[in-house]
């Protein structure tokens, strides 16, 4: 497995590749790697073949994080990060510094920006407003340095995945975008790089966000004609509460194709939510 620190050289890499009609897949990450991430890269192995190449990108990019965000600690640990690719079989890990993907001085003095208007602004948009901004200006980014024919991300970020398809579709990017099923831990808690920010209490806590998710396809499934969305936020909003730590920034349900809000919800709506269980801010959503 290569490790490259530069744009240049990945650049030069992809080219290469390309020029040899080398199928690439992409796995954009921030590192802290965990099964889930694992499961992304077998998948992209899959999509791309054994000739192909599958490139891992670990970067904590910036300008995704808003000012009460946890950038200074998330967490980093590149060591086990090669050590997980290389088993895995990635073919090169990309791992560069910020001057390297945000040219200049400073972020201050970065002025280009990708926007996607539409899908970015509920839910995470509206909770971290410039968070979305900064995801699709990496992500294309990495589609510039890359090249890649295919890009693979989670479904746990289920908006994160809509609004790079739009952003894909909206700026004919030569990319396929795949979503990888979410990966859970036997309790069912999505696996997250952020889990290891719970302290042990506030682990078991963690839970009441899948709990939520299956208390609401139990109402749904027995509901014969449907239940006011208004109604089912309230009481998965008090089921939650009942853990000590837990407090919901937002239960959301929605057209999983448009992410228009519905009303009354019924089989084949989607859900999303987000829970702050002490410090930790933890996202979760299925099909209902």
């Amino acid at each position: 497995m290569r490790i490259v620190k530069s744009v240049a050289a990945m650049q030069r890499q992809a080219m290469r590749w390309k020029t040899s009609r080398i199928p690439i897949g992409l796995v954009p990450t921030m590192g802290a790697l965990h099964n889930g991430h694992v499961s992304l890269m077998r998948l992209a192995r899959q999509r791309v073949g054994k000739r192909g190449k599958v490139v891992v990108s670990v970067y904590v990019n910036p300008t995704q994080f808003g000012a009460r965000d946890d950038l200074s600690r998330y967490p980093r640990n590149l060591r086990r990060d090669i050590a997980m690719c290389r088993e895995a079989g990635v073919d090169a890990l990309f791992v560069p510094p910020d001057r390297q993907m945000y040219p200049g001085r400073d972020l201050d003095n970065y002025s280009a920006y990708v926007v996607e208007e539409v899908l970015s602004r509920p839910m995470e948009g509206a909770s971290r407003p410039t968070h979305f901004r900064g995801v699709t200006t990496v992500v294309a980014k990495l589609f510039n340095i890359v090249q890649p024919d295919i890009a693979v991300f989670g479904a746990k970020d289920f908006q994160q995945a809509a609004v790079i398809r739009r952003m894909v579709t909206d700026l004919n990017s030569p990319v396929k975008v795949v979503v990888g099923a979410i990966h859970r831990e036997p309790d069912g808690l999505a696996m997250s790089s952020r889990n290891q920010y719970l302290s042990s209490e506030e682990r078991k806590q963690a839970t009441a966000l899948w709990e939520a998710i299956q208390k609401a396809r139990q109402i749904v499934r027995t509901s014969k004609t449907g239940i006011s969305a208004s109604r089912l936020k309230h009481v998965l909003g008090k089921f939650i509460h009942r853990q000590p730590s837990a407090k919901v920034d937002y239960v959301e349900f929605f057209e999983p194709m448009t992410l228009q809000p519905v009303s009354k919800v019924v089989r084949g709506a989607h859900m999303a939510l987000a829970v702050f269980i002490g410090k930790t801010r933890l996202i979760d959503n299925s099909r209902l």
